[in-house]
C-alpha cells in the first residue's frame, strides 16, 4: 500500500508544506491544489469579514454561509491549481523543456477543462477559456522571468 508523509516548515516571510504521494505528478497535484485551495477559502474570509464589517453585525445564517462559501470557492481555487500543475508538470516530462511554452499549454488545458464545470457549456466557451487560461499562465511565466 502507498505511503503518504507531510512534512512542514516556516521560514519567515514563507510557509512550506511538503506532501509526499510517492509520485511527482501527485505530489504537486496535491501541493497546487492545497496551496491555492487555502487562497481561495481565505480570500472568502477577508470578503467575507469585510462584508460583516460594512453591516456591523454578525449572524449564524451569515456564517454558515460564509464556512460553505469557503469549502465551495477553495475546492474550486484548488481544482484549477491542481489540473494546471499536473498538466503542466505532463508536458514538461514529454517535451524534456522548462519553459514559457509549458505554461502556454498547460493553461490552454487548464482553461478548456474548466469550462466544462459550467452549466453553460458550448464549443466556444471552451475555446475562450482556453485561450485566456493560455494567456494568463504565459503572462505569469512572462513575470517570472523578469523577477
Amino acid at each position: 500500500m502507498p505511503q503518504g508523509r507531510i512534512s512542514g516548515s516556516v521560514h519567515s516571510p514563507t510557509v512550506g508544506v511538503m506532501i509526499d504521494m510517492g509520485n511527482p505528478l501527485l505530489n504537486r497535484t496535491v501541493d497546487g491544489f492545497l496551496k491555492i485551495g487555502t487562497v481561495g477559502a481565505s480570500r472568502v474570509v477577508v470578503e467575507e469579514t469585510y462584508g460583516a464589517l460594512s453591516k456591523g453585525k454578525v449572524s449564524k445564517h451569515d456564517l454558515e454561509h460564509t464556512l460553505k462559501k469557503m469549502g465551495k470557492e477553495g475546492f474550486m481555487w484548488g481544482a484549477v491549481a491542481g489540473v494546471y500543475t499536473g498538466v503542466e508538470y505532463g508536458v514538461e516530462r514529454i517535451r524534456g523543456r522548462r519553459d514559457w511554452k509549458n505554461a502556454l499549454i498547460s493553461g490552454a488545458v487548464t482553461g478548456a477543462a474548466m469550462s466544462f464545470s459550467d452549466n453553460h457549456y458550448s464549443r466556444d466557451k471552451m475555446i475562450k477559456d482556453a485561450i485566456t487560461g493560455g494567456a494568463i499562465a504565459t503572462a505569469a511565466e512572462f513575470i517570472r522571468y523578469l523577477t
